[in-house]
């Protein structure tokens, strides 16, 4: 899933390590959502668009993520 964890991380001159301390996961799974190869919990989504200051739909592009599913759907 796409989202903009590593665009507002990096804006904030965060390290994926204190991202993860501050929303109570560890670095890799910032990591590996960071790499679109995991979503995040709604909770987990919720902590990190507070901390960024945010709505959980734009840190997880979710109009753009129904957008690329819609596509997936249309081809089947």
């Amino acid at each position: 899933m796409l989202t903009r964890v590593k665009e507002l991380r990096t804006q904030r001159k965060m390290t994926q390590q204190q991202l993860a301390e501050l929303v109570h996961v560890s670095s890799r799974t910032i990591i590996s959502i960071e790499k679109e190869q995991y979503c995040p919990s709604l909770m987990l989504a919720y902590r990190m668009a507070e901390v960024f200051g945010v709505t959980v739909e734009e840190l997880c592009c979710l109009r753009e993520n129904k957008e690329r599913e819609d596509m997936q759907y249309e081809d089947l």
